[in-house]
């Protein structure tokens, strides 16, 4: 099974990548791991993407392009894989095309989770992480039971920068302006099944495994229309 996961930021694509790896027995390949795996091992594409990293700026589609050609030939990906986080743009998604028929393979689909501005804004601005220890509460889904102090340490809980209501509202923008053009791109393909992430994590995550075991790579209807 070779898949790419689509979606807005908050929308839970890292949670359902990694329960659909348990199921299928297949990596979950991240940006985030690619790029942490190159620079422990020190590659030219790693060393090279540390430079824009640490300047702050978003590293290029050709250096990013390069990680995952690296990531996919490896063995674990062999039998299939789960893209999170690439591609995030036409670009991308065109060079990732090409990686995979150099790889001799083909993606099977791409699943579109989905969910609205409002549901992204009130899931990601509600999050508050302890300052010591790191675990993360929700003022209405998980709240501390004193607020502002972490249950487990007594740490103070705060609010990171990119939680911000506005913040959210901007990489929603940005989503919807570079990313929402793969749903599309996909829908043409005949690859992509699209479920209604503001459901249930759980319901969530057994609407995507039922298109996918059923080989129905058409897309599915959400419940509330959007997609």
């Amino acid at each position: 099974m070779r898949l790419v996961l689509l979606g807005p930021p908050g929308v839970g694509k890292g949670t359902q990548a990694e329960r659909l790896s348990s199921r299928f027995g297949i990596p979950h390949v991240s940006t985030g791991e690619m790029f942490r795996e190159a620079l422990a091992r020190k590659t030219p594409l790693g060393l090279e993407a540390r430079k824009y990293m640490n300047a702050g700026k978003l590293v290029p589609d050709d250096v990013t392009i390069g990680l995952v050609k690296d990531r996919l030939a490896h063995a674990d990906a062999r039998s299939g894989f789960i893209l999170d986080g690439f591609p995030r743009n036409l670009t991308q998604a065109r060079a990732l095309d090409d990686v995979l028929r150099d790889l001799g393979v083909a993606l099977d689909a791409a699943v579109n989770i989905s969910a609205r501005a409002e549901t992204v804004v009130r899931r990601l601005s509600g999050r508050r992480q302890c300052r010591q220890c790191g675990a993360v509460y929700h003022v209405e889904f998980n709240p501390p039971r004193e607020a502002g102090k972490c249950p487990e340490c007594g740490g103070e809980l705060y609010q990171r920068d990119d939680d911000r209501e506005e913040t959210v509202r901007k990489r929603f923008r940005v989503y919807t302006a570079e990313t929402e053009p793969l749903v599309e791109f996909y829908r043409e393909r005949g690859l992509l099944v699209t479920v209604d992430g503001e459901k249930h994590i759980d319901e969530v995550t057994q609407s995507i495994i039922s298109a996918l075991e059923e080989g129905n790579h058409l897309e599915e209807s959400s419940s509330n229309g959007h997609s």
